[in-house]
Formats: structure tokens, sequence, C-alpha cells
């Protein structure tokens, strides 16, 4: 055929185009700081990308809750935004992106590279103020004073891994910490000086906090996505 039948195309049904419209709006609700306490996404969402990363899990005990409630409760006074954190571990890399099919091989080189490593334990026991690279939000952490050197070890691998994929390892120099609040904002000036005095204080005071704070890890986690592995120290 020839000419502007020839030409014409159908039109995309109202369905299909429905669809996608609703794949775009889930999509763009994940980079919605609104529905995530005005925390910004360290990079945009792209399908089929993964935000991954590896770290040591801690399974807070109540005592370590109570303690928690009383630093959360007098750093307030300082910087009134500030919420406990959901969860608490110690990061072994930076968030990173890797793609889907690069999970698995990833995780099997990660599973070979620290199968030879045994538990082992950590204090963390210091008070630290931390900001994020961009300083779109502060922390209050508890930096690890004893078990630096096994965590450098573990860094040294876990990075190796990462060069592997050609991906960002960790930072020079870092401060091994278990973050315990945090808020939108640079607030280290408000928090740092007499508040983080007053907070070292109560952690030095609370009842056994030097049993509390000495923690043995035995695993290491990788969280990519939605999905977590797992990987038992000897």
């Amino acid at each position: 055929r020839s000419g502007s039948a020839a030409g014409a195309r159908l039109p995309v049904p109202a369905g299909v185009l429905a669809m996608f419209r609703e794949q775009e709006q889930a999509e763009a609700a994940l980079d919605d700081s609104s529905r995530h306490g005005g925390r910004l996404r360290a990079f945009p969402h792209e399908r089929g990308s993964w935000a991954t990363y590896v770290y040591l899990p801690y399974e807070a005990p109540e005592e370590f809750t109570e303690l928690l409630e009383l630093v959360v409760r007098h750093a307030r006074a300082y910087a009134a935004p500030l919420a406990p954190m959901d969860d608490f571990h110690v990061s072994l890399s930076q968030s990173v992106v890797l793609r889907y099919h690069w999970i698995n091989p990833f995780v099997q080189s990660l599973k070979e590279r620290l199968a030879s490593f045994h538990r082992f334990f950590c204090l963390a026991d210091q008070v630290k103020v931390y900001t994020n690279q961009n300083k779109t939000r502060t922390f209050i952490g508890l930096e690890v004073s004893t078990g630096h050197f096994q965590l450098l070890e573990l860094v040294s691998e876990v990075d190796r891994v990462m060069e592997e994929f050609d991906l960002p390892t960790f930072y020079k120099d870092p401060s091994f910490h278990i973050s315990l609040a945090w808020c939108v904002g640079d607030l280290t000036s408000r928090l740092e000086g007499q508040c983080l005095q007053e907070l070292q204080d109560i952690v030095d005071k609370f009842e056994d906090s030097a049993h509390l704070l000495r923690i043995q890890w035995e695993q290491i986690r990788c969280k990519s996505g939605n999905k977590y592995f797992s990987f038992p120290l000897r």
C-alpha cells in the first residue's frame, strides 16, 4: 500500500499507557523525600539498579534500647528533629549501585573473600557526631575503640570485591561506628562541644555499659535492594 494509509499507526491502547504511568509514578515515589522523613537518596533510582552495601549487623538487646532513649532524649534539647535509627550496624562498604545481573557474582565473590574470617569482639563506646558526604543528614553514633584492626582487615577484602566490579571502595581512615539517631541537615555545630560531652557522660555512667557495648560479631551481611545475604564468621 502507499500514501497516508500506509504510514498510519494504530493508537496505543489506554490500558497500556496507564500501565506505564503507574510504573513511573511508583518509581518516582522512591525518590520522594517526603515519604522518607526528608531523607534524600545518595543517587537517583534507576530501573535495574540495586542499592547495595556490606555491613556487620547488631541485634540490640533491651538494655541498648534504654540507653538509646536516654541519648536521643538528651540530644533533642540541642537538635529537636533527631530520630532513633530503625536498625543498628557497622558499615564495611559505601552504598554502591549494582546492576541486577551482577548481584549473584558479587555475592559469590564476597563469600569467597570472607570465608576465612573468625568471630571477634569490638567495643563501641565513644560518642561521635557524623554527617553524610553531602551533609544532608547528621548522625549521632558510637565509634569503635577496640577491634579497629579486625574491621580494617574485613574492609580490605570487601574493597577487593568492589574493585573487581569497578565500584567505589570504602573511605580512607574510616571511623567505624554504630549510628544511633539521625536528623535532616547539618547540625554538627549544635551537637558537638557541650552536647557531645554530656552524651558521653550518659554512655559512661549507664549501668553495665562496658559489657553492653562489647559486641561479638558473628556474621557479615550484604543488602542489595530488598535482598539480604549472610556470611557467617567462623
